[in-house]
């Protein structure tokens, strides 16, 4: 076939990670207006839930469905829950594949790794926790996935990374160790998964203004600075990037595997 059908049964999902806003929240509205089923992963408090009580209502506007589920999905157990209840349902209603993975997970700990009070340095704790959430785990939704067979040939993988993985900027260590870690993963997995005819591919995105960047110190002036060197003459947007996932989850992509994918107006190539 040369390339995964385009996303238009009842029976095709894209599995979204950090599905309640952002790029997660962007990408599953714009895989949905293509014609996927969206099965979301979110962490949100009392606070945040009528965003996602939006993007839900609005996938369900377009005619595809929504299965959210509120957990940690670093935690194990929660992952292997939500996944067997996945391939239950799929069993239930006689079919049903996960087409596309986007990993978009972005929890980790913004801290220098040398402080003036070591009370204020990075801790052991909050290293492994930040390259848990936003690389491995990458891997172990991938295997569990595969495992259990929700995903095949034709499969479609994607994990947002960002130029951190080999630039500094201050209190950005550990991020910018799992983002190095994941680009690693995504070699790999895509060196494994050839085979069995799944793309593995990592999304590159400009500075885009979201509530995980707006935590960064500092990020006020890393906007501006996007937004003055970028060609395009104005800063990324999360649409952007959900509008290029979406183009690549559909068919002629089958031989782009192991990169990682600029979506930025051509930020990165400015001095």
């Amino acid at each position: 076939m040369g390339g995964r059908a385009k996303g238009n049964t009842m029976r095709e999902w894209a599995l979204v990670l950090g599905a309640s806003s952002g790029f997660g929240g962007a990408t599953s509205l714009a895989l949905a207006k293509v014609g996927f089923n969206i099965l979301g992963v979110h962490l949100d408090r009392r606070a945040t839930l009528p965003n996602v009580e939006r993007i839900v209502h609005e996938i369900e506007g377009l005619g595809r469905r929504a299965e959210f589920f509120n957990m940690n999905a670093a935690d194990e157990e929660k992952r292997r829950d939500m996944l067997g209840r996945t391939e239950q349902m799929f069993q239930e209603e006689g079919g049903g594949q996960v087409c596309v993975l986007l990993h978009s997970l972005a929890f980790g700990t913004l801290k220098p790794y040398i402080a003036e009070k070591p009370e204020e340095s990075l801790t052991r704790a909050q290293l492994e926790m930040t390259l848990d959430v936003m690389a491995h785990s990458l891997v172990y939704w991938v295997q569990e996935l595969v495992a259990r067979r929700l995903m095949g040939r034709g499969g479609r993988i994607y994990a947002m990374t960002s130029a951190g993985a080999t630039r500094i900027f201050p209190t950005y260590g550990a991020v910018s160790a799992a983002k190095a870690a994941l680009e690693s993963h995504i070699r790999q997995l895509a060196f494994e998964l050839a085979p069995l005819g799944i793309t593995v591919n990592a999304i590159r995105a400009g500075v885009t203004d979201t509530p995980s960047s707006r935590k960064i110190p500092g990020y006020e002036q890393m906007a501006e600075l996007a937004r003055v060197r970028n060609p395009m003459g104005r800063q990324t947007t999360p649409a952007d990037v959900a509008a290029a996932i979406a183009v690549l989850c559909q068919g002629g992509t089958h031989w782009m595997t192991g990169n990682v994918i600029g979506v930025d107006g051509g930020e990165d190539v400015m001095a």
